[in-house]
């Protein structure tokens, strides 16, 4: 039973493309957020990781400016020699700018809502402006006075100052190390957040992904289907297709069998008597009468002409001889009446075909080489033709070769090849047709004699 072709829906189209379109807009939206994300994370930890480097640089700066100043006052005051200490004030009040500096770089540093670094930060700005004013006095003190006050002020005044404002940088030190680890904790709640975000879209795209991959797959499982139904459909059509032609192509070799039988045994012995019954006429009537004579002879023209017309159409629609004397004698007598009518120089080779071929067979190749002659005289200009058939075990083979214009046998085939190759493809043979502009036509076929073959080892067995 046939089945119905059933057309694609175009709402199930619609269905696939947006929801293939939304799968892809899904993972497109989810790369550029995370992309933003990815982006966004990695600023914010070079922030963080430049500020508490540019803090950690200031601080050891200031250390290392106290540390200096502390040291080069000592030396201040225990230096007599006044050159020597003018050199020590001048590595001072250095240490005393290069410090001043640090403090402006660690400033500029500080956020807006560092509230505790910056009270603390204040506080270190106090003391260092403390310990400055503390060393202010001893510039303006004589030898006499720096020998007599020296110590006392390096023990209770310079030193307890020094310390106290480096324990401030420590701690600010110790809130810088405190605040880029909360910072980087902010960093990894914030990428735990961002990965699980992604984990969610990446589990819905998929999940969504699985869906219509598995709707798409049985979309195309049903389509591959009907697909495989439909070229069954077509398969079993052009096979009955086939054999309907080769039953018309039968049909019509038995039509014109039937003809030629008709018009050879009836019309053409209908003919003959009445040739015969003007003989007769002929004789019996008076010789004086030369105008009835006349009429006569008109007559016996006419069914003399109407004999040869008859005999000639049975021997177009099929030769008597095909079936009486075999194929052999019937291609010898079509290549003289074609040689005859047209003119072209016909040579047939056909010294080996046995006289017990298959009726389909000798059908075949007279037919293959009607039309090949007819396609010759009619379309090639050809003067020369070359027919060969050679009959194997197993197969036989037919090559017809003209000197013709030839043609592009790649992208023309008419309808008289087509033919042809119906007639040579119903019996399991092969058909080729080699030809080019300007270089003639070969046509060659190859027809397989299982049966024949059969039969010739049975009599050699017996």
């Amino acid at each position: 039973m046939e089945r119905p072709i059933q057309p694609v829906k175009p709402a199930t189209k619609v269905v696939l493309v947006v929801g293939f379109g939304a799968l892809l807009a899904m993972m497109a939206l989810a790369g550029i957020d995370s992309i933003s994300v990815l982006v966004q994370i990695e600023a914010r930890n070079f922030e963080i990781r430049q500020n508490y480097l540019t803090r950690n640089r200031a601080l050891e700066q200031i250390r290392a400016g106290l540390y200096v100043s502390g040291t080069s006052a000592q030396d201040y005051l225990l230096e007599q020699n006044p050159q020597a200490a003018e050199s020590d004030r001048v590595t001072l009040q250095t240490a005393r700018n290069d410090v001043s500096k640090a403090l402006a770089t660690y400033a500029r540093s500080l956020g807006s809502g560092q509230r505790t670094q910056k009270a603390s930060f204040r506080a270190l700005q106090a003391e260092i402006q403390s310990y400055w004013q503390t060393l202010e006095p001893i510039f303006h003190w004589d030898a006499r006075e720096k020998q007599a006050r020296s110590d006392t002020f390096m023990h209770h005044d310079l030193m307890p100052h020094r310390t106290a404002t480096l324990q401030i940088a420590d701690r600010i030190g110790g809130m810088n190390e405190r605040e880029l680890n909360a910072s980087t904790e902010e960093l990894g709640d914030v990428f735990n957040r961002f990965r699980s975000r992604l984990i969610l879209v990446l589990a819905v795209s998929l999940t969504f992904g699985i869906v219509l991959a598995a709707a798409a797959t049985l979309y195309l499982v049903r389509m591959a289907r009907d697909v495989e139904n439909r070229f069954k459909d077509v398969s079993k059509a052009q096979h009955e297709l086939k054999d309907l032609s080769a039953r018309l192509v039968e049909m019509q070799e038995k039509e014109r069998r039937a003809l030629s039988r008709e018009l050879h045994d009836e019309v053409g012995q209908s003919l003959s008597a009445v040739l015969m019954e003007i003989g007769n006429l002929n004789a019996v009537m008076p010789p004086g009468n030369s105008e009835l004579r006349g009429h006569v002879d008109s007559i016996k023209k006419l069914a003399e002409n109407s004999v040869r017309v008859v005999r000639n159409m049975a021997l177009l629609l099929r030769p008597s001889m095909l079936d009486d004397l075999g194929l052999v004698p019937a291609l010898q007598w079509q290549a003289r009446e074609v040689s005859r009518r047209t003119g072209m120089e016909i040579d047939l080779s056909a010294d080996t075909v046995a006289d017990d071929l298959p009726e389909d067979h000798k059908t075949c190749i007279y037919r293959v080489v009607q039309e090949a002659l007819h396609n010759c005289a009619q379309h090639s200009g050809a003067r020369n033709v070359r027919l060969n058939v050679v009959q194997h075990e197993d197969h036989i083979e037919l090559s017809v070769t003209d000197d013709g214009k030839g043609f592009d046998s790649e992208s023309v085939r008419g309808m008289g090849l087509l033919g042809m190759e119906e007639r040579i493809t119903h019996l399991g043979g092969t058909f080729q047709v080699n030809s080019k502009p300007g270089q003639g036509v070969l046509l060659h076929i190859d027809l397989p004699l299982a049966m024949v073959a059969a039969n010739a080892r049975v009599k050699a067995s017996a």
